[in-house]
C-alpha cells in the first residue's frame, strides 16, 4: 500500500506580495479510474503552500471508487488495496478544508478540478475553490524551455527528483517543489499569476455522472473527456474565414476543440455543429477558431494554432458565442 512521504525541504523563499492568493494555495494531485465524467478519484495528495510559497502542511488519502479502479499499471492501485479505503463522502470534509480560501494549483488543473467538482457535486456538496492556476501555463508564461508538457519535463528543469510518478502525494510534492521557484521567477520578473476562475460543472448544466462500470483510459492524454466522434453529415456552407474577436461566430467556421473540457466533448460538438459549424479534427491555415481552456499546451492542435496565428477562445467564450451564430452570407 502507498504510504505518505514526508514534507520535503525547500528552497529558502523570497518573500513578496501576495498577488490576491488569499491563505495562499492547494497544490493538488488526483489519481482517478480513468478520463471521462463518469470516472472516478482513487486517491488524493494535498500540499499547502502560503501566499510565498512555503509548505505549511501536507495532506494524503485514498478513496474507494466503489467500481473498477481503471489502470493499475500506471496508478498501482488495485481493488484490494482500495478496498478498506474511505468513499469520497467520507473524506470531503477534510478534502475541502484542504482546499478552502486557497488557489488551486495543479499541472494540467483543469482535469484535476473538473474531476474534483464532479466528485463533490455526486456529494451533494461544491467544492470550496474559487480560483485554480495550471503550472502548464505558468511554464509557458515564464518562458521556460521545457521539451514538452510534462511534470517530469518541469521537474527535471528545476532539478526536482520524483519518487513515484502517479502517486498523488508524490506527484503534489513535486509540483510543490516546482511551484515555489516558478512562483519566485513570476514576481520577479514581474510576470501575472495565470489564474482562473472555477466553474463547477453543476453551474454548466452538466449534472454529477454516475459511476459507470468500465474504466477510462490510462491518464497521459491532454483531454479528460474525448471519445471518437460519429461520423457528422458536412457543413453545408462554405467556410467565411477567421473569427474575429469581438464579432459573432459565422455559419460554416471552422471549429477545432482541444484538450480537456468541462462541457461533454460531443455534446460541445453536437451544438457546434447546429449552429451550422464545422467541427474540424486538425489546425490548418483554414481554421477558424481554436477552442481550448489550455492555450500554452503542446498539444498538436495548440501548436499548430500558435503557428498559424488561428484565433483561440476558451470553453466558456465559445459557449457564450455559441448563443448567437450569424447566418452565413450566402445562406
Amino acid at each position: 500500500m502507498h504510504a505518505p512521504f514526508p514534507t520535503p525541504p525547500l528552497p529558502a523563499p523570497r518573500t513578496g506580495p501576495g498577488q490576491g492568493t488569499g491563505r495562499g494555495f492547494a497544490v493538488v494531485d488526483v489519481e482517478t479510474t480513468g478520463l471521462g465524467r463518469s470516472d472516478r478519484v482513487i486517491s488524493a495528495g494535498v500540499y499547502q503552500l502560503d501566499p510565498d510559497g512555503e509548505v505549511t502542511d501536507h495532506w494524503y488519502t485514498l478513496v474507494n471508487p466503489e467500481r473498477d479502479p481503471g489502470p493499475v499499471w500506471i496508478h498501482g492501485l488495485t481493488s484490494e488495496v482500495l478496498a478498506g479505503a474511505p468513499t469520497f463522502p467520507e473524506v470531503a470534509a477534510e478534502f475541502a478544508e484542504r482546499l478552502r480560501e486557497r488557489v488551486l494549483v495543479a499541472h494540467n488543473a483543469l482535469f484535476d478540478w473538473n474531476m474534483i467538482s464532479r466528485e463533490f457535486s455526486r456529494a451533494g456538496l461544491r467544492a470550496p475553490v474559487e480560483q485554480r492556476l495550471c503550472t502548464m501555463v505558468l511554464a509557458r508564461d515564464l518562458r521556460l524551455p521545457l521539451p514538452n508538457g510534462k511534470l517530469s519535463s518541469l521537474a527535471a528543469h528545476f532539478g526536482v527528483h520524483q519518487r513515484q510518478a502517479h502517486h498523488a502525494l508524490d506527484d503534489a510534492r513535486v509540483l510543490a517543489e516546482v511551484f515555489r521557484p516558478s512562483l519566485e521567477l513570476a514576481r520577479s520578473g514581474g510576470v501575472p499569476l495565470p489564474l482562473t476562475a472555477c466553474v463547477a460543472v453543476t453551474d454548466l448544466g452538466e449534472e454529477a455522472a454516475a459511476a459507470g462500470p468500465a474504466a477510462g483510459p490510462a491518464r497521459g492524454s491532454w483531454s479528460s473527456s474525448y471519445r471518437p466522434g460519429r461520423k457528422r453529415p458536412p457543413c453545408p456552407y462554405p467556410n467565411p474565414g477567421r473569427w474575429t474577436d469581438g464579432s459573432p461566430l459565422v455559419q460554416g467556421m471552422r471549429v477545432a476543440i482541444t484538450g480537456d473540457t468541462a462541457t461533454d466533448r460531443e455534446l460541445l460538438e453536437d451544438r457546434a455543429t447546429e449552429a451550422g459549424l464545422h467541427i474540424a479534427s486538425s489546425v490548418s491555415r483554414l481554421t477558424s477558431l481554436l477552442v481550448t481552456n489550455e492555450p500554452g499546451s503542446w498539444s498538436g492542435k495548440a501548436r499548430k494554432a500558435r503557428e498559424y496565428g488561428t484565433p483561440v477562445v476558451g470553453e466558456d467564450a465559445f459557449l457564450q458565442l455559441l448563443r448567437e451564430v450569424a447566418p452565413h452570407p450566402g445562406a
